[in-house]
């Protein structure tokens, strides 16, 4: 959607193209944050809160991520009726909210529902930051800021580990939240004092049942979208899925676990790359054939990594290093082609990009957590479940992909 379509934005309203990258990427690093940073916690409070079941601190992550797959339902709507500033303030006052809840957690179950309910506040940023691209750029423009916007948000999985533990170190589990608090709180004050709304009242949605319903109407129907939406899917479950068994995989099998935040950080770090690709060769090769080539490369090496640990000819040494070089394909996959998959998605949908955003991440995340909450309860000690679903969630994807046009 182009200024012209959008009555009272002006083009030098908008913030500088690197702030304005800069800022996005801060707003999704919050969520990425969110759940990276608490994997080295994760032992801490199984011991504190679950010591009889420590794999139960895995939920810890899923339902932060079923919260804001529940919230996505409500934020772009919001942001149709009220704009996007005002909605993504709001959900960083909710995020916040349930983050002072949790530290003083005394149980599990308690602090599973802060944590949900910091999920429901995290859509907002999360899902509106989307809405507030598509308000300004769209199809391949759109999917190259992604990229950048994915590229930084890759570093802070690379750090949060690492910034998770050395908070730990001088404190406890309960710092962490501390610093979700000063992510927010930083990430509310730069959209506020530096961003202009990017959707005038003239070009707002009114939240009345009919509109809604309607705009709905308008998206489910959409096969592009729907048939993104369910790519997406599978991309979110198989990445999930890795993350909730991650702690476990370095530290119990492979034995790592002192030096799991160095570990996660150098995959991220190396896996970023991916972003960069993208955002260098989409313009020229368009989305959808670099996300599907993208899942072809990781069907072929989750089927050769699984084999390889199946056939146990692999000493431990080479085995850590297979599953390492498999878990930055990973997080590779993840930057290659969920910044096309949105832009693919929203593509058609400017003048309802908040409702349209809601529903796919909606669809996409509450799904993946039906494939990533299996995943890290059956782990077994060893990283078959995860490379598994991996495998065939990147097989359906790579069978989707042939349905969708740029």
């Amino acid at each position: 959607m182009t200024d012209a379509t959008l009555p009272g934005l002006a083009a030098h309203r908008r913030l500088p193209l690197p702030e304005f990258i800069a800022m996005l990427a801060f707003l999704f690093a919050t969520i990425a944050f969110s759940i990276d940073a608490m994997l080295p916690a994760l032992p801490d409070i199984a011991a504190d809160l679950t010591p009889d079941n420590v794999n139960r601190a895995q939920l810890i992550l899923t339902t932060f991520v079923a919260g804001m797959g529940l919230g996505t339902l409500f934020a772009g709507p919001l942001s149709d009726a009220f704009g996007r500033k005002r909605t993504i303030t709001a959900g960083f006052a909710i995020y916040i909210a349930a983050t002072v809840a949790a530290i003083y957690a005394q149980s599990l179950e308690f602090l599973l529902v802060a944590r949900f309910v910091q999920g429901l506040g995290a859509a907002g940023p999360r899902i509106v930051g989307l809405a507030l691209v598509r308000d300004l750029y769209e199809g391949r423009e759109m999917a190259r800021i992604s990229s950048f916007v994915m590229m930084i948000f890759i570093m802070i999985p690379a750090v949060a580990p690492t910034l998770g533990a050395g908070i730990i170190a001088i404190s406890d589990w309960h710092g962490v939240f501390l610093a979700f608090i000063a992510f927010a709180l930083i990430g509310a004050l730069w959209l506020n004092l530096r961003q202009a709304e990017t959707l005038p009242p003239a070009a707002r949605r009114p939240l009345r049942l009919t509109t809604l319903v309607g705009a709905a109407r308008e998206v489910l129907s959409d096969r592009q979208v729907m048939l993104t939406t369910l790519v997406l899917t599978l991309g979110f479950g198989q990445m999930f899925g890795l993350l909730s068994s991650a702690q476990q995989l370095f530290g119990e099998t492979y034995g790592r676990g002192e030096n799991f935040h160095l570990w996660f950080a150098a995959m991220a770090l190396l896996s970023g790359s991916g972003t960069v690709l993208n955002a260098t060769f989409v313009m020229r090769f368009g989305m959808r054939r670099i996300a599907k080539w993208a899942y072809v490369m990781q069907t072929v090496v989750s089927a050769v990594t699984l084999a390889l640990i199946l056939s146990g000819i692999l000493p431990p040494t080479a085995e850590f290093a297979l599953f390492f070089f498999w878990a930055v394909s990973v997080f590779f996959m993840a930057g290659v082609t969920f910044g096309n998959l949105n832009a693919l998605a929203l593509q058609r949908m400017g003048h309802i990009a908040g409702m349209a955003a809601s529903i796919v991440a909606a669809l996409s995340t509450l799904a993946a957590v039906l494939i990533a909450a299996p995943v890290g309860l059956l782990y077994d000690g060893t990283a078959v479940p995860a490379v598994v679903a991996t495998l065939v969630c990147s097989a359906l994807a790579w069978a989707l992909m042939r349905g969708l046009r740029d």
